[in-house]
């Protein structure tokens, strides 16, 4: 399907949905019902697989032919491919989300094999004990931020120097794998980010021409919980073992600052292709 035949189909589902919460709903309710909604539609691919994840903890067998993990990994290429094929996705969204997938698998390598969390169920689709299906979950975080800019048509404003942006980025990546052998810089990251992005707002348009307008770090904030709950939902799930479960499977709230900084990681492999730095010059 041709990019411009496939932003054609994503405006049109898009206004549909527009036009179909204004003619029941107005005025602030409206509004906010249209931002929550566009914000599922936004994270449509890691809802499903949150989905599939959950659903498949409650009906799978041990005993049936394939396993989940496995199951979970087709379930993951399938609807991917489906997001190309149907023009849920443009192929510039696919190639950030690619990217992103690379890199948290390659995290999730690290991880496990340094003991900070498990896999415990069998599967085929296993490469040193990390189920492949994994890296879509990262994947799904990149879809995300690939999606949201472009549904809620956002502009960062006054942008980073992006070299700066990635500077940060690949420090930000980095220290989730020292902080095994070196001291641990997040908090010292999470001020970085304040200072770089503290400035920065993120202009978005939720209808019509008005724009709404938050801190880019209060957003990265507020998404990190969303990331945290469904982190949450995953480990309640035993889809993955934490290396220190005392009794709940609550995760620790430490791990927002977590979510936190990788989030920028996210946001930064999107500029990557999307350089919205160059977009602000060019509407100047």
């Amino acid at each position: 399907m041709p990019a411009t035949e496939t932003h054609s189909t994503q405006t049109s589902l898009e206004d549909r949905l527009g036009r179909w919460v204004r003619r029941y709903l107005h005025g602030f309710w409206g509004m906010f019902v249209l931002f929550v909604l566009k914000q599922g539609w936004a994270c449509l691919f890691g809802g499903l697989l949150l989905g599939a994840i959950l659903a498949s903890h409650y009906l799978w067998s041990p005993h049936w032919p394939i396993h989940r993990y496995d199951a979970l990994f087709i379930f993951a290429l399938v609807t991917q491919a489906l997001f190309l094929l149907c023009g849920l996705e443009t192929r510039q969204e696919a190639m950030i989300i690619l990217v992103f997938h690379l890199t948290g698998t390659a995290m999730e390598w690290f991880k496990v094999s340094a003991g900070s969390w498990a896999y415990p169920e069998p599967g085929f689709f296993k490469l040193m004990h990390v189920p492949l299906f994994s890296g879509f979950m990262y994947a799904s975080v990149g879809s995300y931020m690939a999606r949201v800019i472009r549904v809620f048509d956002m502009s960062f404003v006054p942008y980073p120097r992006f070299a700066l942006s990635l500077t940060l980025a690949l420090a930000i990546y980095a220290n989730f794998f020292t902080h095994h052998f070196l001291p641990d810089l997040r908090w010292g990251l999470v001020l970085a980010t304040l200072v770089l992005y503290g400035r920065c707002w993120i202009r978005y348009r939720i209808v019509g021409t008005h724009f709404w307008r938050m801190r880019l770090p209060l957003a990265a904030f507020f998404s990190s919980i969303a990331l945290w709950v469904a982190e949450n939902i995953g480990t309640f799930t035993g889809t993955w073992l934490y290396a220190h479960r005392h009794f709940t499977w609550v995760v620790h709230p430490q791990k927002l600052v977590s979510w936190y900084l990788l989030l920028y990681v996210a946001f930064i492999t999107v500029t990557l292709l999307l350089r919205p730095d160059r977009a602000a010059a060019d509407r100047a």
